[in-house]
């Protein structure tokens, strides 16, 4: 399954290479132009009317994850964070360490040796290690480089009828869609964007976005649902199985009014379920995009992620499915000329 593929494979903002090789073996035979740039994006191309709008379609590869720092002479492994990640939820999950994928846990010192003082709060990272059975330094220092990438070691799974848990959600239910979307004709030139290093700065969007110059770019993202006991229903963001979410507002961008207008339409012509992203932190590619060149009309359409940034994430396979429906009709109704902006049309 797509899903499962995606999200068991790795790679960590700067180490996209495995999901990259992926993904381009999915989609080649979909698209009349494919290549690799400097940063690593991974750039496909479908022709069309030249005529009409370009769009780029962006969904980022890369995922949060452990950077290896240091090996003590215990043969343990020090680390820094790649991305935003919760600090809280790390203790004894098991991870994959490079690319030989050698088998890890996260440890720290046993609870009962802790003072008292240490497990009223998180551990920092200089606390943590990663154990991966090596007798000493040496040892470690043959199995593993210092600055090599760490993964969590988590399957993917159906969690009852709708629902699929999993690591790297975001954002590879958003690159899974894209992969999907590129299996059809749309009659206009589009470009699809599996962006690399956009947890660490929507590094490569900025650069795609400035190499191709769309008329407009719609980003596929996941993101944050906290409809969790313990969380305020205005503080949820989105919930799962209401349907993909349109940012109006976040940390990074303003989406371009035209375009979030155009996917309400389209939803409610269609009885697609929909939902609006209520927290206004954070950002994703469409940040970076909106701001290139003399700017470039962006939206966001995010599926709904639980629990996301940590070692499993769940998710709604409707909402992923009206995500693609969605992004589908929105490029459909684009090469029909069914959007008025003086920028776009």
């Amino acid at each position: 399954m797509l899903l499962k593929e995606l999200t068991e494979a790795n790679g960590v903002s700067g180490r996209e290479k495995e999901v990259r090789g992926l993904i381009r073996q999915k989609i080649s035979s979909y698209v009349d132009e494919i290549r690799t740039d400097s940063i690593g994006n991974l750039i496909a191309h479908k022709k069309g009317d030249s005529s009409k709008p370009t769009i780029m379609l962006t969904a980022h590869m890369d995922e949060i994850g452990l950077m290896i720092t240091d090996i003590t002479k215990d043969g343990l492994l020090k680390f820094k964070p790649i991305g935003g990640i919760d600090k809280r939820v790390l203790v004894s999950k098991q991870v994959l360490v490079g690319e030989d994928r050698i088998p890890g846990v996260i440890g720290a010192k046993a609870i009962h040796l802790q003072e008292p003082e240490e497990r009223e709060q998180p551990l920092d990272y200089k606390s943590l290690y990663i154990d991966i059975g090596a007798k000493d330094k040496e040892e470690g220092e043959k199995l593993v480089d210092l600055g090599t990438m760490a993964t969590f070691n988590t399957k993917y799974k159906r969690l009852g009828a709708k629902t699929a848990k999993g690591k790297a959600f975001d954002d590879r239910i958003g690159c899974a869609a894209l992969i999907e979307l590129l299996q059809e004709d749309y009659n206009l030139p589009l470009y699809a964007v599996f962006t690399a290093q956009e947890e660490v700065g929507t590094r490569g969007a900025s650069i795609a976005a400035y190499n191709i110059n769309p008329d407009l770019a719609l980003v596929l993202e996941g993101t944050t649902a906290s409809d969790v006991p313990g969380s305020e229903e205005e503080d949820y963001s989105t919930s799962l199985g209401q349907g993909p979410a349109f940012t109006v507002q976040d940390g990074s961008v303003i989406p371009h009014k035209t375009i979030v207008n155009k996917l309400i339409e389209i939803a409610e012509k269609e009885k697609i379920n929909y939902q609006f992203r209520r927290s206004t932190a954070a950002g994703n590619d469409a940040g970076a995009i909106h701001l290139t060149r003399e700017g470039i009309p962006s939206g966001v359409i995010s599926v709904p992620c639980r629990y996301i940034h940590s070692p499993v994430s769940l998710v709604n396979l409707d909402d992923y499915q009206r995500t693609i429906k969605l992004t589908k009709l929105f490029c459909q109704e684009v090469a029909k000329g069914g959007i008025d902006d003086e920028r776009i049309s």
